[in-house]
């Protein structure tokens, strides 16, 4: 076995001066990477990792760069395969035949035709002996510990058959900057975007079973692969450290530019459309408006199930019902729902005179129950699904607006799918900023809201406002799910009265298997006030109840801030 040249152990330089105290702070030390190379020989599992690196006429510098960084690797048993895809720069061949006569474990193929980067893939795959298979750019880097690391995990979870890690990118200058830091495997947030990237890790039995890379993909051929690769497999892990770098120059998909790879953008909604087909999950893949590379996924509804809209009012809302209400009647265009309003004996002889209007006015539509004693919205709402008729039910606020028209049949075709809980939508304050995006637990040890207060036409980390995301949780602001599934968790907590009963039920769906999700394309307004009102008896119980998810909200990175809502590290 040769020996990893050594590698350099400087802390890289970024622009970005946060995340420059976040690499002096994090990034590995020449004391790290020698504890390192004495632990992988003491692993009970020591897999060979095949990097499988496409090339063609790839520039002097960038690929001596690429192959340093595999040769630099800490963790010895990996083998690079390279195909060369008929480059027409002479210097090429010429480097890859030096790195493969210096390395034993550098092979080289020397295609006869270019066939672009599926084909040649392809063709570095058919030369790959390990159990394991990483994908590296030409022009990309690996860090020092990113195949130990690889191979740490895989000793800790031996099923694993997909494993994915952070990554940044590298400008023209040598700096780094724009960490990714990603959630661990959201299956619905990968449908809206290509999210996982670089680093990615496969199994190499898998990826042959599933044929590879196919041709007509070229562009977007990872997304593809991993859709594809995921339909055989939920064993996906995430290593929350930055093992890739991602080279930025104008010919690379990494400048995020419009003109750079329009075909890439084709190619990917083309593997969402056919993906989702054979899943048996048919439906169309549209762009999201404004935001190249977003998809937005809109589920074909085979029945107009009943949906049971459960408004609670207090007193302290009770002004709002009838603004609520006049939107949901005036713009829902999803024809089978019912709306039930419970109440409490707080409200006015007003209000309980308007529901007795709304009464007569919607007769099959519209029930009114008022209770006989004060009660919490959580109370009101547990009552609520008792009297509904819906295979659905669709908790609602009511102080908020409806915006968005196919509101209810847009959250019905996520709540239909057999691996979805709870399905929440975007909450906008009335001067059209978020008050709600999918929820984050553990912000200060409690749970705050993705990108609070920023416009709701923003972009957000890593497109986390404008994507379909899994979270967590979701706000009951505005909450659909099955009945059954309701019922199974067995509903809201009827120790939380006044805060959390939501974020509680969602959490109980994520420990029973299910996915909860955001959905950026179904809008309301919430007239909610800004200032932020705790109950510190019901933040006391959801702590003690919730603390492994304050600890770690696994549609979260543990890097990113736990005090603000917007993401910062």
């Amino acid at each position: 076995m040769a020996e990893s040249q050594q590698p350099a152990l400087e802390v890289p330089v970024s622009a970005n001066p946060t995340y420059q105290q976040w690499l002096n702070k994090n990034f590995p030390r020449a004391a790290d990477l020698t504890k390192m190379a004495e632990t992988f020989k003491v692993f009970r599992y020591q897999p060979t990792i095949s990097v499988l690196m496409p090339v063609f006429n790839t520039p002097e510098t960038f690929l001596r760069e690429a192959i340093a960084s595999v040769l630099n690797q800490i963790y010895p048993y990996w083998e690079l395969c390279i195909a060369d895809d008929a480059s027409t720069q002479p210097h090429v061949k010429e480097i890859l035949k030096e790195y493969a006569a210096q390395d034993p474990r550098i092979k080289v193929v020397f295609r006869d035709e270019n066939g672009h980067i599926s084909r040649s893939s392809n063709s570095a795959l058919e030369i790959a002996t390990g159990e394991f298979v990483a994908l590296l750019d030409h022009d990309d880097l690996l860090t020092p510990d990113a195949l130990y690391e690889v191979a740490l995990l895989l000793n800790q979870h031996p099923e694993a058959d997909m494993i994915y890690s952070d990554e940044n990118k590298l400008n023209e200058q040598g700096q780094l900057l724009e960490p990714a830091f990603k959630p661990d495997w959201c299956p619905d947030s990968f449908l809206s975007r290509m999210y996982t990237c670089h680093l990615g890790v496969y199994r190499r039995s898998l990826l042959n079973q599933i044929g590879g890379f196919r041709v007509g993909y070229e562009g977007s051929q990872d997304y593809d692969l991993v859709l594809r690769f995921t339909e055989k497999t939920n064993q996906v892990f995430h290593i929350p450290k930055v093992l890739y770098c991602w080279r930025i120059h104008p010919e690379s998909t990494a400048t995020g530019e419009e003109g750079v790879k329009p075909y890439a953008y084709i190619a990917a909604q083309k593997a969402l459309e056919e993906s989702i087909e054979r899943r048996g999950e048919p439906g169309k893949v549209l762009d999201a408006p404004g935001f190249l590379g977003i998809y937005h996924i809109r589920y074909q509804l085979p029945e107009q199930n009943l949906v049971s809209i459960i408004i609670p009012v207090t007193s302290e809302h009770q002004i709002f019902i009838k603004n609520c209400l006049t939107f949901i009647f005036a713009k829902s265009t999803y024809p089978n729902y019912e709306v039930i309003v419970v109440s409490d004996r707080t409200v006015s002889q007003d209000t309980n005179r308007l529901l007795a209007q709304w009464q007569a006015k919607e007769p099959t539509k519209f029930k009114h129950h008022q209770l006989s004693k004060p009660c919490s919205s959580s109370s009101l709402s547990r009552y609520g699904t008792r009297q509904a008729q819906g295979s659905y039910l669709l908790f609602l606020n009511a102080n908020t607006a409806v915006i968005t028209p196919d509101w209810i049949g847009a959250m019905l075709e996520q709540a239909q799918r057999q691996s979805i809980g709870a399905v929440g939508a975007l909450l906008r304050y009335d001067d059209d900023t978020i008050q709600h995006a999918g929820l984050i637990v553990g912000i200060r040890d409690a749970v705050g809201c993705n990108h609070k207060y920023l416009p709701a036409t923003a972009s957000g980390y890593m497109f986390q406002i404008q994507a379909i995301n899994n979270f967590s949780a979701v706000s009951g602001a505005c909450l659909m799910c099955k009945r059954e599934v309701y019922e199974q968790i067995g509903g809201f907590d009827e120790k939380l009265t006044h805060q959390y009963y939501d974020v509680d039920l969602c959490l109980k769906m994520v420990e029973q298997g299910y996915r909860n999700i955001y959905l950026p394309h179904v809008a309301l307004y919430h007239y909610e006030s800004k200032e932020d009102k705790v109950c510190e008896p019901d933040l006391a119980y959801f702590r003690a109840k919730w603390q492994s998810f304050i600890k770690h909200d696994p549609c979260y990175s543990p890097h990113l801030t736990r005090e603000y809502e917007d993401y910062r590290l």
